[in-house]
């Protein structure tokens, strides 16, 4: 049993419903890695490209965006790298009105001691500690 990468499209099936033999077929291998039968890693990138998809595509009120990959994000027999900055990331999306790249990339910097940035994108004004600048 070697690791397999899940890509959005897996998550969405599964989420959304929308296509009932393959949300079986996720449902099936989301209950094999749950058991230790299979083990799965995903990325940040599939993890954005999911919030923005169910948003915007899908049009899921964010409060279910943030409860579905949340409990994604919290699954533990789910490898995902910085697993611990995307789920910061999902908590100050939820309270802040921003989008979720930006809640990540805030609490990237904060992780990693950076405290300004450079941006014209005036979302990051609202964060406390954070110093936004143009160039």
């Amino acid at each position: 049993m070697g690791k397999k990468f899940i890509d959005t499209n897996i998550f969405l099936r599964y989420l959304t419903r929308d296509d009932p033999s393959k949300y079986d077929k996720c449902k099936s291998l989301f209950k094999k890695a749950i058991e230790g039968k299979a083990e799965l890693v995903t990325s940040g990138m599939v993890i954005a490209e999911l919030v923005w998809t169910l948003s915007s595509y899908y049009r899921v009120p964010k409060a279910d965006v943030i409860e579905k990959v949340s409990i994604i994000v919290s699954t533990e027999s789910l490898a995902i790298p910085d697993k611990d900055i995307i789920a910061d990331a999902l908590v100050l999306y939820s309270r802040k009105n921003i989008d979720y790249i930006d809640a990540y990339n805030t609490v990237f910097m904060k992780n990693h001691g950076i405290s300004e940035i450079y941006s014209y994108d005036k979302d990051f004004n609202v964060i406390k500690g954070i110093k936004r600048e143009e160039p």
